[in-house]
């Protein structure tokens, strides 16, 4: 099996190429190939039995995408993308990146004639206020961003380019990664991380919005366990309805906060400033906060149920099950 992971170079695609590298299977099918695509390179890695390639260049280039599929991977993850608050300060780049680098990738695979299995990683963005307390499966796609808007105009894609047999695709909405390791990113949501991270490296973290804000998040680990699970996933269960909300755990801001004090102590969640942000604090006020993700658990998505457990996930395998 051939798997291809577009945006390999990013915290979710190096997470999940080390979960392909460690498992050597995907959907019941051993690795034979694992093509890594970023804009920058990305880390190497060797597997026994597998050719490992890593590709660089840009997805909305001439030719990039073409040459990246005609090998003819049996698996594709699109996670190639920029984040929420890069995409809403470069109106230019955002289109390039999010939507013309989709479109072409989506098209290399259609005139390569074949059909393979794409996931493609959208966003909870696609959503947009005003908001029941509960958002369901049904409820409209009217994004705030421009992040949001490219995001759905690649599910779009996504969807008639599987009703017309180009592939087989499935798409994921995200909702916040968290607790995101390194260092923090132009995403919106990246305070949601920084909260946490900091403190528990013993620096201080700057929260830009009110303690009420309300937001849905998963893991890391939780994202790649979304990926693999949409690779091996029965089409004919999902329907004509391909894109999909991904579960999570709905938390206030200050539960967060709750939450890092009662496995970390007092001194380190005092490592929190409040400090609001009205730039940050325009782009969150519009997102959405619970799902029911309904389809998503009926499908066999899991995620934490307690933003407890999504800290000691990052204590365990960012910090070496240390504080």
């Amino acid at each position: 099996m051939r798997i291809l992971i577009t945006g390999a170079a990013g915290m979710v695609g190096r997470k999940l190429a080390a979960r392909l590298h460690k498992d050597g299977s995907l959907a019941g099918r051993k690795i034979t190939a694992l093509d890594l695509h970023d804009i920058v390179p990305t880390d190497t890695l060797s597997m026994e039995d597998a050719h490992v390639a890593i590709h660089v260049g840009d997805l909305s280039e001439a030719g990039a995408a073409a040459r990246l599929v005609e090998q003819k991977p049996d698996a594709i993850f699109h996670l190639a993308g920029i984040v929420s608050g890069e995409a809403e300060a470069n109106f230019d780049l955002g289109y390039r990146v999010n939507l013309d680098g989709t479109r072409a990738l989506f098209d290399a695979i259609r005139l390569a004639d074949y059909r393979p299995r794409v996931i493609f990683t959208s966003s909870i963005a696609v959503f947009g206020a005003p908001f029941p307390d509960v958002i369901s499966d049904d409820f409209h796609q009217t994004p705030l961003t421009s992040y949001g808007t490219q995001k759905l105009m690649g599910e779009a894609l996504l969807a008639d380019y599987t009703r017309r047999g180009f592939f087989d695709g499935i798409g994921i909405r995200l909702p916040t990664i968290c607790v995101r390791p390194g260092k923090p990113n132009k995403a919106a949501s990246g305070f949601f991380s920084g909260i946490i991270r900091e403190p528990l490296n013993g620096v201080e973290a700057i929260l830009p919005v009110p303690r009420s804000v309300v937001h849905t998040h998963a893991s890391p680990r939780s994202a790649v366990g979304f990926l693999i699970h949409a690779a091996g996933i029965d089409g004919d269960a999902v329907g004509p309805r391909r894109n999909l909300t991904m579960p999570g755990v709905a938390v206030s801001v200050g539960e967060q906060i709750e939450a890092l004090e009662r496995i970390a102590g007092a001194d380190v969640a005092g490592l929190i400033r409040e400090e609001t942000d009205e730039t940050i604090w325009s782009i969150v006020k519009g997102w959405p906060t619970r799902f029911e993700a309904t389809r998503a658990r009926a499908l066999g998505f899991t995620a934490e149920e307690n933003f407890d457990d999504i800290v000691r996930v990052h204590i365990e395998d960012e910090l070496g099950r240390t504080i």
